[in-house]
């Protein structure tokens, strides 16, 4: 099968759709399959205009143009797009969207202008937007025209099935990872004991607003003045926009506890994750939670919040805590730096029962989503 991926966002960009687009493309390409990557994005050396970059031997077209901040966003890009997709012998199209993404929108409607099958995977939590996404129709419009509609999440799915109504079905595609790579030796390292404190909490996650990085901190603050001052150390990997207001905040309120290393590469992730206690996800928009994933892989026990994709990866009591708001969330912290035995069994129980989203099931299900792509783009050309 030849697959044409389009999303606005992709390598160098480094962020959770441009990895999982990048990972996925190869995943397919071991399995047999072709993939020509098509993207708003500048390549390394800020090549646009529809330059040929190579990355990990798969084309990818750069239909991007001189922007403030080189934003993934061209509206002149449809034309291009078309014609090399016409000439591209392309089986299916597979575009990636979030909230926000006019390059992937332009490119469902080339895509459906041609009759190409075509396979939609949401990676966003549309909540208070769905109206706004319901009042103007499209993708309820695109859903009755042969789209197959994807999310990465059942939570992420829900709205999506009340936005293309009962016609059309929303599957859930997960994203992947390889369980191998975070899974850790036969020998883990020792975790923190009764004695040894403080409780080591981790996460990574861009240090954005709707991340909540600052509201963390204080959510760990709170969960310090019930277990008692020097219980925790924090560290936050990943960086952002909110990094200057996090900064600001920990000096005015002279917290010392709490460390900012910034993005760090996949193999110092796992190390940073093996030497760490607990790992802690603040976001209630979280449509999945790759980082989290690959934390629970590696051992770690994760406290998430309710309503968001890591529900589906974590079950709450065996491998980490689920909680409803920061409240619970510092309750639950400040119970865990308690109880390290309970610390240890959850630890235990995720290396004991690894994820099922590794990236063989993944690639297989996407596969399975262009065969009903291509099953539905044939049966609206039949109506």
């Amino acid at each position: 099968m030849k697959v044409a991926l389009l999303t606005d966002c992709y390598l160098p960009r480094l962020g959770g759709i441009e990895i999982q687009s990048h990972d996925l493309a190869r995943h397919l390409v071991e399995l047999g399959h072709q993939v020509e990557v098509f993207t708003a994005t500048p390549g390394p050396d800020g090549e646009m205009h529809g330059e040929i970059t190579v990355v990990d031997g798969m084309p990818v077209h750069r239909l991007a143009i001189r922007l403030p901040w080189e934003l993934p966003v061209n509206p002149l890009a449809p034309r291009e797009l078309r014609r090399r997709l016409t000439g591209g012998g392309f089986d299916v199209a597979h575009i990636q969207t979030g909230v926000v993404s006019p390059f992937a929108w332009d490119s469902t409607r080339v895509t459906l202008g041609l009759g190409l099958p075509t396979a939609m995977t949401w990676h966003c939590m549309l909540g208070p937007v769905a109206p706004g996404f319901g009042a103007v129709g499209f993708v309820k419009r695109w859903a009755a025209k042969g789209v197959a509609m994807s999310a990465v999440s059942a939570v992420a799915a829900r709205p999506l099935r009340d936005l293309v109504g009962p016609s059309a079905s929303v599957s859930v595609l997960p994203n992947g990872i390889d369980v191998d790579r975070w899974r850790p030796p036969t020998t883990p390292t020792p975790q923190s004991s009764e004695q040894e404190m403080p409780l080591r909490l981790v996460t990574a996650m861009r240090l954005a607003a709707r991340k909540r990085p600052r509201a963390l901190v204080e959510l760990v603050a709170r969960a310090e003045r019930l277990a008692g001052a020097g219980s925790f150390s924090l560290t936050i990997l990943g960086e952002g926009p909110d990094r200057g207001k996090v900064e600001s905040y920990l000096a005015d309120e002279g917290i010392d506890w709490v460390s900012l290393p910034g993005r760090v590469p996949r193999d110092e992730l796992r190390a940073r994750y093996a030497a760490a206690d607990v790992y802690v996800s603040p976001s209630a928009l979280e449509s999945f939670g790759i980082a989290a994933l690959e934390a629970r892989t590696t051992g770690l026990p994760v406290v998430g919040r309710s309503g968001s994709g890591i529900g589906e990866f974590v079950t709450h009591g065996e491998g980490g805590l689920i909680v409803p708001d920061d409240a619970a969330m510092a309750g639950a912290l400040a119970g865990l730096a308690a109880d390290r035995e309970r610390l240890a069994a959850m630890r235990r129980w995720n290396l004991e029962h690894p994820p099922d989203q590794d990236w063989p099931r993944v690639a297989a299900l996407t596969v399975a989503e262009y065969e009903r792509a291509i099953a539905l783009s044939a049966a609206v050309g039949r109506r």
